[in-house]
């Protein structure tokens, strides 16, 4: 609106004979910017009128070497799905009836701190980018908080779930990924179903920022339900062997086991425990379960392994499925599966992309809300925003930006493939409870779902 009625006025200024009815009647379209008109020239008043962007730049660091390469090439391409769609389906990010497209922009951080922040005043300073995305991971996240408060740019966390993120102030922070401390909760519920006398658990986590913030909301939920840890130990990022921690675990002889961190140290000790025949009834490891990489590494040694996730292929959230009331934004699934397929070159999304393009489509719907690209007014409005895509709800609490409307599952390795075991609702198969025993996945058999293997 503040446009329109600029060009407007702009348009009556230029032409010959004006005369003070004219601005009389412009005057009821708003008070004050008529006000403005008659105090100053008619050139100043044009040239100050504020002018759309022929294009809304967004964009961040994104680890495409390094330890978190492989969770950043998914968030890549789940921005590339993203920026197409809405550039090619949707028609661009609606304000004031106008149709703008969007530009992602991006550099690879090397998962390096000191690149995150180096590369954040780059985009923000050089290439005018006012809508940012955090790298993949809490420490990462967290090093880029500062950079985009100082310039007043939105920062949207798709890969950094630290609760900590959110509890330090920020103002233009907000989180599309589930917090932290929700990551490992839903176990104990599913282990209450399964197997209510199953109540000693072991908690192995890397030590770092991320695994932190899961190992202590982890903790303080089982202490609600009644379980007791009888062993909880981390192990230093980089790890190159769990043998000691491993072999000490073995000792307390524990139900089932939360742990892990990122991929590198998830896939080692999902091998580890499985080559020193340290057995659990059931075992989740964070994130490295979630990548079709890791299967491919340890082949049926990963057979049983649970993990939490965002989201999976054969979560079903459609328009059809969306409550009434609740705006559905973005690809179906099945034209997101087969754009984000195209822009990997075969590879699925896991959750990282999915997180990813979920999103650049938040930023979307705040711009329109707001009808501006003024940071402040568009993250008023994306405190207000909720809408379900093909992640599923998207709604944060308006004061900390914390991710608060969706909701995890937990998947798990099953004859190779990827299959949905918690909550009930949202299941593809029976959990396999109790895993198979580690001489059994050492010797090439697999997991059968309702317990036990299978050759």
């Amino acid at each position: 609106m503040e446009q329109v009625l600029h060009t407007a006025l702009c348009q009556e200024l230029k032409r010959e004979g004006k005369t003070v009815h004219k601005l009389i009647a412009l005057r009821s379209m708003g008070v004050l910017i008529a006000a403005l008109v008659l105090l100053q020239p008619e050139l100043v008043y044009c040239q100050k009128a504020p002018q759309l962007p022929a294009q809304i730049v967004m964009g961040g660091p994104i680890s495409l070497s390094g330890p978190y390469a492989k969770e950043g090439s998914q968030g890549l391409w789940g921005f590339q799905v993203a920026e197409k769609w809405i550039n090619e389906v949707n028609g661009g990010i609606t304000i004031d009836g106008k149709k703008i497209p969007v530009k992602y922009v991006y550099y690879d951080d090397e998962s390096k701190k000191e690149s995150v922040t180096s590369l954040l005043e780059r985009l923000i300073v050089t290439d005018g980018v006012k809508f940012t995305f955090a790298p993949y991971s809490s420490g990462l996240t967290l090093a880029g908080a500062p950079v985009t408060e100082k310039y007043k740019a939105l920062y949207n966390s798709h890969g950094g779930a630290s609760d900590r993120n959110f509890e330090q102030g920020y103002k233009y922070a907000v989180q599309t990924i589930v917090p932290g401390s929700r990551y490992h909760v839903d176990v104990f519920d599913m282990m209450k179903k399964l197997d209510p006398k199953a109540t000693n658990f072991a908690m192995l986590y890397e030590d770092d920022e991320f695994s932190r913030s899961v190992r202590d909301g982890a903790l303080q939920y089982s202490k609600k339900l009644g379980y007791r840890v009888v062993f909880d130990r981390s192990y230093p990022s980089k790890v190159q062997d769990m043998t000691p921690a491993l072999t000490e675990l073995a000792a307390a002889r524990a139900d089932f086991l939360l742990g892990g961190g990122h991929f590198p140290d998830g896939q080692l000790l999902a091998r580890q425990m499985t080559d020193l025949g340290v057995d659990f009834r059931a075992a989740s490891i964070l994130v490295s379960p979630t990548l079709p990489e890791f299967y491919n590494a340890l082949r049926t040694a990963a057979e049983g392994i649970i993990g939490p996730a965002h989201w999976e292929i054969g979560v079903k959230f459609s328009p059809e499925t969306t409550p009434k009331g609740m705006k559905w934004f973005g690809p179906k699934q099945e034209e997101f599966l087969d754009s984000f397929r195209r822009i990997s070159k075969g590879v699925d999304p896991d959750y990282h992309g999915v997180e990813a393009t979920t999103a650049l489509l938040s930023y979307a719907l705040g711009i329109e809300a707001a009808k501006s690209v003024d940071t402040d007014k568009v993250r008023q409005a994306m405190g207000k925003l909720r809408f379900v895509s093909v992640y599923g709800d998207w709604g944060i609490d308006p004061d900390t930006g914390r991710q608060v409307a969706h909701k995890s599952v937990l998947i798990q390795w099953q004859k190779g493939k990827k299959e949905i075991v918690w909550p009930p609702e949202a299941q593809t198969a029976k959990a396999c409870y109790p895993m198979p025993s580690s001489q059994n996945r050492l010797a090439g058999k697999t997991c059968q779902p309702g317990g036990g293997s299978s050759n």
